[in-house]
C-alpha cells in the first residue's frame, strides 16, 4: 500500500496547508512535502519490479481493488509502478518540494491556498503515473488541470486570466478528444475486455485489435483512435502546431508553477503517448511513423527558432521546452531500445533542467523585476551564484557531456539513426540534431546579453546576492543533473527493462 500512503500523505498535506495560517504555510508545506519525497526515494531504493506494467513482468507496489461496475465493464482501484513510471514519480516528489522552497520569495499573498494547490497538483501527478485503470487514470489526469488553472489565474502576471483560460481550454478539449477515442476503442474490442484495466486493454489490442463496430472496420477504428489520441496527448506535450498555449501559460504563471508545468505536466503528454499510442498500437505507429517523425523534427527546429527570436527570458525557456519535447517524440517513434529508452530518460532530464532554468530566471526576476534581455547586463557581478547555476543549466540544455541532457539526447539520436522501423531515419535524425546548434545560439546570445559585460539595469531596484533559500533548490537540481549525466544507469537500466517488452510486441527485438 505504499502508493496509497504516498497519495494520502500528499492529499492530507494539501488539506492541512489549505487551512493553515498564511504566515506559516510556506514552511509547513515544505515540511509536509518532505514526506512524499522521502517515500518516493524509498520506492526507488526498494523497487523490485520487472518488465512493463501493461504487457508482461512483475509490477512493484501493486494494489488492485474492485470499485464500481459501469455496464459490462468493471472499474478498479489499480495502481503499480514499473521502470517507466517510477522515475517520473520520484521526479514529481522532488520537484514539488523544491518548487515550494522557490516560492518563499515571490509568493506573498494567499500563501496557504497557493501551497495547498501545489501539494494537490503533486498528488494528482503521482496518480497519473501510477494508475493502471483508465477511469482512475483519467480522474487524476483531469484533476491536474484545476489547480494549475488557479495557480496561473490567481498568482500570475498581468494577462493571467487569458493565459489560464487558454491553458484550460486547449488541454480540456484535448482530453475530451482522447477520452472519446478511448471509449470507442473499448467498445470496439467487444468481449475481449471486461474492465478498464490498461493491461487487459493492451493485451486485447495486441492479440486481436478492434472488431468491426457500428459498420466501421476494425483497422479503420484502430487508425482513427490512434490519431485522435495522438492529437489529444500532443496538445499536452506540446508539439507544433498545438504549442501556442504554452508560452502564454509560462510567461504569466508564477515561477513555481512554471517549474511544475515544464518539469512534470508536459511529461504527462509524452508518458501517455508511450503508454497508450506506442504500447497499444505498434502497427498504427509504424504506419504513421513518417508524419510523426516530421512533427518531431519541425517541433525541434521551429521551437528553437521561436526561442531565438525572443527577448523575454521566460519565453526563451518556454519555447525551449517545445524543442526538447520534439526530441522525445523522435525517440519514441524510432522504436529502438536507445530511442524509446532515451526518450524516457529525456523526460526526466528535461524535467530537471527546465525546472532549474525557470528557477534561475525567477531568482533574477525577483531581484531585477524584469525578464527582458534588453533591460539588463552584467548580472554575474551582482548575483554570481545564481548566474553560475543559470549558466550551468543552459549548458545542460545544450547537451554538455557529464550532464543528463547529453546522455538523453545521445541515446535518442543513436536509437533514431539506427532505427529499422522509421523510414528515412538517417534524414530525420541529422535534421533534429541541427536543433542543438540553434539551442546553443539562442542560449549563448541571451546569456551574453544578460549576465556578462558591464553592469546595467533599466529598473531602479538594487540587485544583490540571492538569498540562500532561492539558490538551494537550484543546487539540488544541478547535483541530480550531474549525477544522472555521470551515471545514467541509475535509472536507464530500469527504463530499458520496461521498454523492451514494448519493442518485442512492436516487432523490433
Amino acid at each position: 500500500m505504499m502508493i496509497e500512503a504516498l497519495l494520502a500523505a500528499t492529499l492530507i498535506g494539501a488539506l492541512v496547508t489549505f487551512v493553515a495560517p498564511n504566515r506559516i504555510a510556506g514552511k509547513l508545506a515544505f515540511v509536509i512535502s518532505l514526506l512524499p519525497a522521502g517515500i518516493g526515494l524509498w520506492l526507488f531504493s526498494a523497487f523490485d519490479g520487472s518488465g512493463n506494467a501493461l504487457l508482461e513482468g512483475e509490477l512493484a507496489f501493486e494494489s488492485r481493488v474492485e470499485w464500481i461496475q459501469i455496464g459490462e465493464y468493471s472499474v478498479s482501484w489499480f495502481v503499480g509502478l514499473d521502470g517507466i513510471s517510477l522515475p517520473l514519480v520520484v521526479l514529481t516528489t522532488i520537484l514539488c518540494t523544491l518548487a515550494i522552497v522557490s516560492s518563499w520569495t515571490p509568493i506573498d499573498d494567499r500563501e496557504s491556498q497557493f501551497y495547498g494547490l501545489v501539494l494537490f497538483i503533486e498528488a494528482n501527478l503521482i496518480g497519473v503515473f501510477a494508475a493502471l485503470d483508465f477511469f482512475v487514470w483519467f480522474i487524476f489526469w483531469e484533476a491536474v488541470l484545476i489547480p494549475m488553472y488557479l495557480l496561473i489565474g490567481i498568482w500570475g502576471g498581468p494577462r493571467r486570466k487569458y493565459a489560464a483560460i487558454k491553458f484550460f481550454v486547449y488541454t480540456n478539449v484535448a482530453s475530451l478528444l482522447m477520452f472519446g477515442a478511448f471509449i470507442v476503442l473499448v467498445f470496439s474490442l467487444g468481449d475481449a475486455v471486461t474492465s478498464f484495466a490498461l493491461p487487459e486493454i493492451a493485451t486485447a489490442m495486441l492479440e486481436g485489435g478492434p472488431e468491426a463496430f457500428m459498420g466501421v472496420a476494425g483497422s479503420t477504428i484502430a487508425a482513427a483512435v490512434f490519431v485522435a489520441m495522438f492529437v489529444g496527448f500532443a496538445v499536452k506535450v506540446p508539439v507544433v502546431p498545438f504549442h501556442t498555449w504554452l508560452p502564454d501559460a509560462h510567461v504569466e504563471a508564477p515561477t513555481p508553477a512554471s517549474v511544475l508545468l515544464a518539469g512534470v505536466l508536459l511529461k504527462m503528454g509524452t508518458y501517455a503517448l508511450l503508454r497508450f499510442n506506442f504500447t497499444m498500437f505498434p502497427e498504427q505507429a509504424a504506419a504513421f511513423a513518417v508524419p510523426i517523425a516530421a512533427i518531431a523534427v519541425i517541433s525541434v527546429i521551429y521551437g528553437a527558432m521561436l526561442a531565438l527570436a525572443q527577448t523575454d527570458l521566460k519565453r526563451i525557456v518556454a519555447y525551449s521546452s517545445v524543442s526538447s519535447m520534439g526530441y522525445v517524440i523522435l525517440g519514441l517513434i524510432a522504436y529502438t531500445q536507445f530511442g524509446v529508452g532515451g526518450a524516457t530518460f529525456q523526460m526526466v532530464s528535461h524535467g530537471l533542467i527546465s525546472g532549474l532554468m525557470f528557477m534561475a530566471v525567477g531568482v533574477i526576476y525577483n531581484a531585477t523585476h524584469t525578464r527582458m534581455v534588453t533591460d539588463m547586463s552584467g548580472m554575474a557581478d551582482r548575483m554570481p551564484v545564481a548566474v553560475g547555476i543559470l549558466v550551468a543549466g543552459a549548458f545542460g540544455y545544450m547537451g554538455l557531456p557529464l550532464m543528463s541532457g547529453f546522455f538523453g539526447e545521445y541515446a535518442i539520436f543513436f536509437g533514431s539513426f539506427g532505427s529499422g522501423r522509421l523510414p528515412y531515419s538517417q534524414v530525420f535524425t541529422p535534421l533534429a540534431m541541427f536543433g542543438i546548434v540553434i539551442v546553443a545560439g539562442y542560449l549563448l546570445f541571451a546569456l551574453q546579453r544578460t549576465v556578462f559585460g558591464p553592469y546595467h539595469l533599466e529598473t531602479d531596484y538594487d540587485v544583490g546576492r540571492a538569498p540562500l533559500h532561492d539558490v538551494a533548490p537550484m543546487f539540488v537540481l544541478l547535483a541530480i543533473i550531474i549525477a544522472l549525466g555521470v551515471a545514467p544507469e541509475l535509472i536507464f537500466e530500469m527504463i530499458t527493462d520496461a521498454v523492451d517488452p514494448i519493442l518485442e510486441n512492436g516487432g523490433e527485438l
